[in-house]
């Protein structure tokens, strides 16, 4: 049988939905040789929801695979001109095929739906028996992984004992004529006021050697149409069509979302032979030096990372992607980064909607076996088919932190002892010293990948791999941080951000854990003695950082010290933001807090948690992602009396007109006293512009000091504060 492989397609006529209950087991060797006959008695067998994950049913609660699937259907003959496919839009991860007893093929591959013409075997008989053995091995050496599952089967934020195995996707039966639209990938290459170009490419597969016409209408603005020779089996078209004076599509920050319905038809004698449709909107996407541009304009990016919407990625909803994309939105983000997978259509069309920006990831995670480096490239080549019609993806990216093979941090996971995880957890100049040597995941992986995703889509930016410091050869990439968690103190970023401004360009990655309202997992009945190492086995909490910033052991009730991790959470997302704000367009092009929503009950370095309730920290993020902000420097943690105080004070405005008159008013408060300055000017669009210095000198009586700043225009007012205290020396 023919295999193909691509991206979701419309099909002109589906014949039978295969989704709902099918039969499942365990596989053994047993079974393997007989599970596959339609005669094969599965009247025992547990009955399995598809789409789903085998470890949402009791019956293979603990299985890490793999699982023999049945399902019986009966489906009409079709017509002599006609083709029947089956088309599976998700198998979690790999997948033997067997239909009627006969073998179709293997699948690879969670996040692109894979396709077997089935003509023959429709027409041999009216009752048919589908089987699906799949497979999602556990990954036992997580230095050289070889499923390419991102975050589902290595990740410090979901449970080490999750396993995303099963087809997660629906199934069917398709009908199309003698020409089928295998493939079809949407880009749009240019775009402007006066005119936007599409670049379209199909892979059509033909029973017989035929001409074609291939027709493409572009919502009511646009029509292309032309008449091309086919051989039999696979054919590569390729084709622009121009939309004159379009809608542009822009972020919600830029402006408004119009979008335009690309239908592609494909006709044999005047006969429709197949339909597919895509959704897309007309927009230009550019990155240099790290700073972004759509449709020329320049635009900072505030983001963050989110993983799964769900860890049972099967069971997301809808609703569920539009709650976060607004969500987002309310934070004033402008990005969020689909963190190391892919998700499920609905996220990308909630985010083509709302004007939401995705920095769309690989799912590759740290490190993985040589044996890999094909099976990645294709898999990049799937990703542009499948997404890359959606104006909301600004970015691709090949890799998350390429951890070497060979190499260990310093940290071991909690999940599995001796096994190394990200770079992230060493200190800066470590980290930078360890990556100027060359490895195989970064060095020929990573540039595989990259050049696969490029030679798929020269319309956007590519970034090879995430969180790589400068090193020999390269001028490294986006940077992650973890000032006042992994290492140092949160205080340590703006110095740090001075010695090497490069590693400033675009930070995608800094925060701190915090313990979520909903907590009734932590069992906080029992504190202090909580099941530490179940939670950090199970539930992401890392003990050893918090006894660093925020140790339980300081607090008398769980409330206390759950408050207390939700405020230094704040902090950490608040100042770091502010001092990136600060360097905006110089050199910074935006940012990625890390993380947005957690995918399960967990202690995590998300602000939202797995309900969508928000910590303190989803309340800083938004603060400092506000479209007007006022800073200053931030005061030391404490002076000695008669100390010299000196802060610069800005005010960054992402607005896109220019404020004019605006005020600036500071106001320094001790017990008993008080200063205050005042400045007035005007603040340039999408600038960031220093207002003046606070100078003054710290009290004698010893207390608290706060800084209080406000910023008024005719149409605009915020509001900042700093606090500090007056601190005798020690005797």
């Amino acid at each position: 049988m023919t295999q193909y492989t691509g991206s979701s397609l419309a099909p002109t006529l589906v014949r039978m939905d295969l989704s709902g209950t099918w039969r499942a087991a365990a596989a053994d060797e047993g079974l393997r040789r007989r599970y596959f006959q339609p005669g094969f008695d599965d009247g025992a067998w547990a009955q399995l929801d598809v789409p789903g994950h085998w470890r949402s049913n009791a019956a293979f609660a603990a299985h890490d695979g793999p699982v023999l699937y049945r399902r019986g259907f009966d489906a009409p003959t079709p017509a002599a001109d006609r083709r029947g496919w089956l088309v599976l839009d998700g198998v979690f991860y790999q997948g033997d095929v067997w239909l009627d007893g006969a073998y179709l093929g293997v699948t690879e591959g969670y996040f692109f739906p894979h396709a077997f013409e089935v003509s023959a075997n429709l027409r041999d008989r009216a009752e048919h028996l589908l089987a699906v053995e799949v497979a999602c091995d556990r990954q036992t050496d997580r230095t050289a992984k070889r499923n390419l599952t991102g975050v589902f089967q290595h990740w410090d934020c979901l449970d080490p004992d999750w396993n995303p195995g099963g087809i997660w996707r629906p199934v069917r039966i398709e009908e199309t004529g003698p020409v089928r639209i295998s493939r079809l990938r949407v880009l749009c290459a240019e775009a402007s006021a006066d005119s936007a170009v599409l670049q379209c490419t199909a892979v059509l597969d033909a029973a017989e050697a035929a001409t074609v016409q291939v027709r493409t209408t572009v919502g009511g603005a646009a029509e292309h149409v032309q008449d091309t020779p086919l051989a039999s089996g696979e054919n590569t078209v390729t084709w622009r069509v121009t939309v004159e004076r379009p809608d542009l599509w822009w972020p919600h920050a830029l402006g408004d979302q119009p979008l335009y319905d690309v239908a592609v038809e494909v006709t044999v004698e005047g006969e429709l032979s197949h339909r597919v449709n895509r959704r897309t909107g007309l927009r230009q996407v550019r990155m240099r030096n790290w700073i972004a541009t759509v449709n020329g304009e320049r635009l900072f990016l505030k983001g963050s990372n989110q993983g799964p919407t769900r860890m049972e990625l099967a069971e997301a909803t809808a609703d569920d992607f539009e709650r976060d994309t607004l969500l987002a939105k309310e934070a004033g983000l402008d990005l969020l980064r689909v963190h190391a997978h892919v998700s499920r259509p609905e996220l990308y069309e909630a985010a083509d909607r709302h004007g939401l920006l995705l920095w769309q990831d690989m799912p590759l995670q740290w490190g993985y076996s040589r044996s890999v480096r094909k099976q990645a490239a294709r898999q990049a080549r799937e990703l542009v088919d499948l997404l890359g019609h959606h104006p909301s993806i600004a970015i691709w990216c090949g890799h998350n932190e390429p951890v070497s093979s060979g190499s260990a941090p310093e940290r071991r996971s909690a999940d599995a002892p001796g096994t190394p995880t990200p770079a992230r957890s060493r200190l800066p100049g470590r980290a930078i010293a360890a990556q100027q040597l060359p490895t195989w995941n970064k060095t020929v992986l990573d540039r595989s990948i990259k050049r696969a995703l490029e030679r798929s889509d020269s319309t956007r930016p590519v970034v090879a791999h995430s969180g790589v410091f400068p090193h020999v050869g390269s001028g490294g990439t986006d940077t992650h941080v973890y000032f006042g968690w992994y290492h140092g103190n949160e205080r340590d970023f703006p110095r740090f951000c001075a010695a090497v401004p490069r590693l400033a360009r675009f930070v995608t990655e800094f925060g701190a854990q915090a313990v979520p309202q909903n907590a009734s997992f932590m069992e906080p009945e029992r504190w202090p003695a909580l099941d530490w190492e179940t939670l950090g086995r199970t539930r992401a909490l890392q003990k050893d950082q918090f006894d660093k910033h925020v140790a339980p052991a300081g607090f008398p009730t769980f409330d206390a010290w759950r408050a207390a991790t939700q405020a230094y959470q704040a902090d950490v997302v608040r100042f770091h933001i502010e001092t990136l704000r600060r360097l905006k367009y110089r050199p910074s092009g935006g940012f990625a807090q890390f993380a947005f929503a957690d995918s399960y009950p967990a202690v995590t370095w998300s602000v939202l948690d797995h309900l969508r309730v928000p910590k303190a920290g989803y309340q800083a993020l938004a603060a400092a992602c506000a479209p007007v902000i006022v800073v200053a420097d931030r005061p030391a943690a404490s002076y000695a009396p008669g100390a010299s105080i000196a802060l610069d004070v800005h005010v960054v405005s992402d607005l896109r007109t220019p404020i004019a008159g605006g005020r600036v008013t500071a106001r320094l408060t001790w017990p008993g006293g008080e200063h205050g300055w005042a400045w007035e000017g005007d603040v340039p669009a999408d600038g960031c512009v220093r207002i003046g210095t606070i100078q003054a000198v710290a009290p004698e009586a010893p207390g608290p000091l706060q800084l209080d700043l406000a910023f008024e225009a005719a149409d605009v007012k915020t509001t900042n504060s700093y606090a500090s205290s007056i601190t005798p020396p020690r005797r």
